[in-house]
């Protein structure tokens, strides 16, 4: 039989427990944002994607090979990296509002949503492995 301290250091529990707080943060972070810049453009999954990026740098960047290794052990990097930020950043709902800009006819907000979000993000990597890099 399973030892409850056995559980919970399964990758699989790891990554559902962090994938359900990193969900939670998610639709927090959405919520804030729609009602601070309003829902005619989907701000508030852009800002959880880019965010989430940022914080994924900063954790990744703490590794030389495998990211995240030096500061983290690997359940913790399982839990952080896979279940906390794959349940905070929404590619999901980044492409489902992506297509539905477009199907609207809304083919300018579909490049940006597309354009900026790509860049955002992968600036939001290299943003959080500098800052990392440049406090080594």
């Amino acid at each position: 039989m399973w030892s409850i301290t056995l559980l919970l250091r399964h990758p699989y529990v790891l990554v559902g427990v962090g994938g359900a707080l990193g969900s939670v943060a998610r639709a927090g972070m959405t919520d804030l944002v729609t009602r601070w810049l309003g829902n005619q453009f989907p701000f508030g999954t852009m800002a959880a994607n880019v965010t989430g990026a940022i914080l994924m740098g900063l954790l990744a960047g703490y590794g030389l090979s495998e990211p995240g290794k030096m500061l983290f052990s690997p359940g913790a990097r399982t839990f952080l990296m896979i279940g906390v930020l794959g349940g905070y950043t929404t590619f999901s709902s980044f492409s489902l509002q992506t297509f539905l800009l477009m199907e609207q006819g809304n083919w300018i907000g579909a490049f940006l949503n597309v354009f900026l979000s790509v860049l955002l993000c992968v600036a939001g990597i290299w943003l959080g492995f500098s800052v990392i890099r440049a406090c080594q």
